[in-house]
């Protein structure tokens, strides 16, 4: 099994952290507390949480983050993906064609 992500052009330095100057680690402590408010309503809190484990980390874009922890929790191991920057992940393989 292969998982595939869909592809849309995004200027490289246009992430939350860089256009809101907030640092990365940040970023993911204020979305931990937004994810456990009870007025939140989350339908994968473990799936969210993992991703943002992984921005932490490794320093991925957010959308990279989300499909490598789609694929850890699914079992899979092969993402279809020309972001060489999940390279950096060992839980999942990149495969580009």
């Amino acid at each position: 099994m292969l998982a595939v992500r869909s592809y849309q052009w995004w200027p490289r330095d246009s992430g939350f952290e860089s256009f809101y100057e907030v640092e990365r680690v940040r970023v993911a402590t204020l979305m931990r507390s937004a994810i456990a408010l009870a007025s939140v309503e989350v339908v994968d809190a473990s799936l969210l949480l993992r991703a943002l484990e992984v921005y932490e980390l490794h320093r991925l874009d957010f959308a990279e983050v989300y499909l490598v922890a789609n694929v850890e929790s699914t079992g899979l191991r092969r993402v279809l993906s020309l972001e060489r920057a999940i390279d950096r992940v060992r839980s999942v393989s990149r495969v580009e064609s």
